[in-house]
């Protein structure tokens, strides 16, 4: 029951009506009986610095940050963990008794996902289909796994600042690629894993991928973090090539898991928090 003594907890983003953190999150909070509650709030970008001061002024302990505000929200923070400092950007805030401290899950939850799939990341050969956003933290995260990386953009530019900025921060090398087909196909060919961090095959482009089974093969992984749909046109090519195939809920709740714990220094219940999201997807329609 909701009370005086609730403490808050929020998604900050525009749109957030489809998002399944307040599944997820309220969960975790119902079974470990803390007295929490977790809303999706709809802010828009020229909002984003009033949103940010009633976090203050309410007391809200702890935030998600979605699109379009990851990067937007840095300015507006007090502190940056080194998770969001090494990215420049923040999908997780703590309100530490009035103190904003931003933090990036997104990265540490991909990889986490995709080592409980698979083992250590730790030189195999992963192509990175995506160079913003989302892929900008899951990059950081493969070159710590110490990942033999490549990142696949469309937009060179944006490319080459991600791999110079791994370069000067982890002193680590990335390669990096264009998407054309030929260019991908051969790429595929020397990877061991490989990783759709963009937006194609989300809803509603649902049949959109930039690779088809003839330029896979049987001893690849293939992980798309677009989870609605969950089986994506990316992941069906994949089982057509006999490649093993890796869903985007691994990481949806795996960054949930860590930004609970950041909020909380609970463990966090992720039996719950999984269950949460795939009933709440089956209600949505989608086969899980």
């Amino acid at each position: 029951m909701i009370s005086g003594k609730t403490k808050l907890f929020a998604l900050m983003g525009d749109p957030v009506e489809q998002s399944l953190s307040p599944a997820m999150h309220n969960a975790a909070f119902r079974a470990l009986g803390l007295d929490c509650v977790y809303l999706a709030l709809r802010v828009q970008r020229a909002m984003l610095a009033d949103a940010i001061a009633g976090v203050r002024a309410l007391g809200i302990t702890g935030l998600n940050v979605t699109h379009p505000h990851k990067v937007n929200v840095l300015n507006l923070l007090d502190e940056l963990d080194e998770s969001a400092s090494a990215v420049d950007a923040v999908n997780t805030i703590k309100n530490d008794r009035g103190k904003l401290v931003g933090f990036n899950t997104d990265g540490p939850g991909a990889v986490l996902a995709l080592e409980r799939e698979v083992g250590k990341l730790a030189g195999r050969r992963v192509l990175l289909l995506g160079a913003g956003g989302a892929a900008r933290s899951i990059a950081f995260s493969l070159a710590k796994a110490r990942a033999e990386l490549t990142i696949a953009n469309r937009t060179a530019l944006k490319a080459q600042g991600l791999v110079a900025a791994i370069k000067q921060r982890l002193g680590v090398d990335v390669g990096q690629i264009g998407i054309g087909r030929k260019e991908l196909a051969g790429a595929i060919k020397r990877a061991d894993i490989l990783i759709n961090a963009t937006t194609i095959g989300m809803r509603p482009n649902i049949n959109r991928t930039l690779v088809t089974a003839s330029m896979m093969h049987r001893d690849l992984v293939v992980n798309d973090i677009v989870y609605e749909p969950v089986q994506t046109r990316l992941l069906r090519e994949a089982r057509k090539a006999g490649a093993r195939t890796v869903t985007g809920l691994g990481m949806l709740v795996h960054q949930g898991v860590l930004a609970f714990e950041i909020w909380t220094g609970r463990r966090a219940p992720i039996k719950f928090m999984r269950t949460a999201v795939k009933r709440e997807l089956r209600r949505r329609g989608e086969k899980v």
